[in-house]
């Protein structure tokens, strides 16, 4: 392709809609261009890129026997409420686009296909002897981001590979579940990532179990816990660790203690010369059910440590049916106006004790009438502890379970871990911190949807069992912007060989110089020919201003047909490392095939 016939243009400031370096280079660099919030279109050497991440995909999957479909992107709205999950995406999440049509049926545009392709799977596989079958497409989906940032990182439109399996068993599952972590890390390697598969929550997918794929970069949004002896990593919501331990208390006796202004844990221990270790903190919740109910919850946790409210999500939803519902809409720390809806009383924030008095909770039809009361496991051993009063400016100390206070009959681990604590398989490694952009993620999804949408097949026994599944999903779009993100410099994009654009460019330093047209035109047409994808830049542009550019898109080598020349020679760079070399121009073309292949 000749950049003078290709639509492309670049930017020497970075847009002022940009904030990581990545969504500024992509934009300065013409791979991409905004449309609306949260929607960008691919410019032809955008496509490109995703086409070849695509293909790195497709062969990947297509080596496991997985076979590629494709699936409707507007869904009936009736087979999300068949899965019980259309109230989650529309109202609890919120992130998925629904309409109405002229016939009045609501339809959402797809931000994933669990139930599509149950469906599929409902009316198609009916019997053991069609299983194991695995299905995936590579297509756009739509989210409604609250807040759409950082380019392609957390747009509102989309390119995605999703895939989805069905089984006889949870062993036949975990065979597939083996293949795709391999298969992701074959995909993820051949583009030229630095990657780490990582433990994490399974979110509104559900599942019993799951494992994200995090390009490592400081831009990321999540952040990843991990250990250097290479045994451990997870997302921070998913992480579990061993506490610090705790420190010996101070305190022998029970006793009410005036604490004027120590409404925090830090004031706390200042005031009474504790360690927070000591502190049994009460936090107080408002979860909002899809039934409608509200529920206060009161957890009781150690004052060093802080509320995962991913893992206590997670355990609400375990005690939904005592509420007639099915998930949780939204978890918040209630304030002010919250609390009016439903307070008695006002609160003693700051000086909440364990046994907070349901009285604080109006009559309200809305609201459950009793505070939903949990432990978490590192107040459960806690002797002669210090916490609230239930009185503003007060506190307790000496306190214990089954005395002065009683444990609540729920314990749970809501704990959030943190860099520094021990880890669980050896208490000598500590947690370390790392940023990352989830790129892909896999699941063990189980009967859930099976079972909620009726898809069973005929086993072999004759009785009707519903299909366990799994589901796996990479972010195209995302893993291209990835890719930038991690490898770049002050000059530019640095593209891996095997999702850039093209593999050379070949620039004219002067185009009125006939010699150099020749001999560039003879090397853009030989490298073609050997299956080297080219650019030539012809355009009638400073030569300064060509390698500028060069560099901005990232193409992985330069030829120059330069100065070097009048001794049959041309110059090439390899953008990465930026060296430079005079090669004799009848061997520049094999050169450049054996770095390409080496590189790929």
């Amino acid at each position: 392709m000749r950049l003078s016939s290709m639509l492309f243009a670049t930017l020497r400031e970075d847009p002022a809609e940009a904030e990581i370096k990545s969504h500024k280079l992509l934009l300065r660099a013409g791979y991409i261009r905004r449309i609306g919030s949260g929607v960008y279109s691919y410019l032809p050497l955008m496509w490109r890129v995703l086409q070849k991440v695509s293909q790195i995909v497709r062969e990947e999957m297509n080596a496991t026997g997985a076979q590629e479909c494709l699936l409707p992107q507007m869904q009936p709205a009736d087979l999300w409420q068949e899965s019980g999950r259309w109230d989650t995406y529309t109202k609890a999440e919120g992130i998925m686009f629904s309409l109405t049509d002229r016939q009045n049926r609501q339809l959402a545009l797809g931000p994933t296909h669990e139930e599509v392709i149950t469906a599929i799977a409902r009316d198609m596989i009916k019997s053991y002897r069609q299983l194991p079958v695995h299905l995936y497409q590579i297509q756009t989906k739509f989210r409604d981001e609250i807040r759409p940032r950082f380019g392609l990182m957390r747009g509102r439109e989309f390119i995605m590979k999703d895939g989805y399996s069905f089984h006889t068993s949870p062993e036949c599952l975990k065979n597939t579940y083996n293949d795709m972590d391999q298969a992701y890390k074959n995909i993820f390697t051949r583009c030229g990532l630095s990657f780490r598969p990582v433990e994490a929550d399974s979110g509104a997918i559900g599942g019993s179990g799951s494992q994200e794929f995090m390009v490592l970069a400081e831009a990321g949004e999540d952040e990843i816990l991990y250990t250097e002896d290479g045994l451990y990593s997870a997302n921070v919501e998913k992480a579990v660790s061993l506490p610090a331990d705790k420190v010996a208390s101070p305190f022998t006796s029970y006793e009410k203690k005036a604490t004027p202004n120590t409404e925090t844990i830090e004031k706390v221990c200042q005031f009474l010369g504790c360690s927070a270790t000591n502190i049994v903190k009460n936090v107080l919740y408002q979860a909002v059910y899809d039934s409608g109910k509200i529920v206060l919850v009161l957890i009781h946790i150690r004052g060093d440590q802080d509320v995962n409210e991913v893992k206590l999500t997670n355990e609400l939803v375990k005690l939904a049916s005592n509420y007639n519902a099915n998930t949780v809409l939204s978890l918040t720390v209630p304030d002010e106006n919250a609390q009016q809806k439903w307070a008695e009383k006002p609160l003693p924030l700051g000086y909440i004790a364990p046994d907070l008095s349901d009285d604080y909770i109006a009559q309200n039809k809305e609201v459950a009438g009793e505070f939903l009361r949990l432990a978490d496991e590192t107040v459960v051993n806690l002797e002669n502890f210090v916490t609230g009063s239930n009185e503003t400016g007060y506190h307790v100390v000496g306190a214990n379970w089954g005395q002065q206070f009683t444990l609540p009959k729920l314990t749970v681990d809501v704990r959030k871990a943190k860099v520094g604590d021990r880890a669980l398989h050896n208490q000598e490694q500590t947690l370390q911190t790392a940023r990352g952009i989830e790129v892909g993620h896999i699941f063990q999804l189980g009967t859930k949807y099976s079972q909620a949408m009726g898809a069973t097949y005929t086993a072999e026994d004759g009785t009707e069992k519903p299909f366990v599944m799994g589901c796996y999903g990479i972010g195209v779009s995302r893993l291209a912007q990835s890719a930038v993100e991690q490898s770049h410099d002050k000059d530019g994009i640095i593209w891996p060989v095997a999702i850039a654009p093209y593999h050379a460019i070949v620039v004219i330093p002067n185009i009125t110089d006939e010699q150099q047209v020749k001999v560039a035109e003879e090397i853009y047409h030989n490298l073609n020919q050997a299956g080297v994808e080219t650019l030539l830049d012809d355009r009638d542009e400073r030569a300064g201003v060509k390698f500028k550019d060069a560099d901005l898109i990232g193409i992985p080598y330069r030829i120059v047909t330069g100065r070097s020349l009048k001794d049959g020679k041309v110059e090439l760079v390899e953008r990465s490392t930026k060296n430079s070399q005079d090669i004799p121009v009848e061997e520049i073309v094999k050169i450049v095939s054996e770095m390409i292949n080496n590189n790929s």
